[in-house]
């Protein structure tokens, strides 16, 4: 049960605090977190892809 409340509620708590963590990495590392999580995702998706093609 533990393994299904947890991480819903850890998802909870990131789309809830988004602007706060976005500003704090924007602030850290003067790049925009929303570029990273796109970059990240597109590089799944390509190997993803990649794998179901060969």
């Amino acid at each position: 049960m533990i393994k299904f409340i947890l991480p819903a509620i850890i998802v909870f708590l990131i789309i809830l605090f988004w602007e706060k963590i976005s500003d704090f990495f924007y602030q850290k590392f003067d790049i925009k977190i929303n570029y990273i999580i796109l970059a990240i995702i597109i590089l799944i998706l390509g190997i993803i892809f990649g794998l179901l093609y060969y």
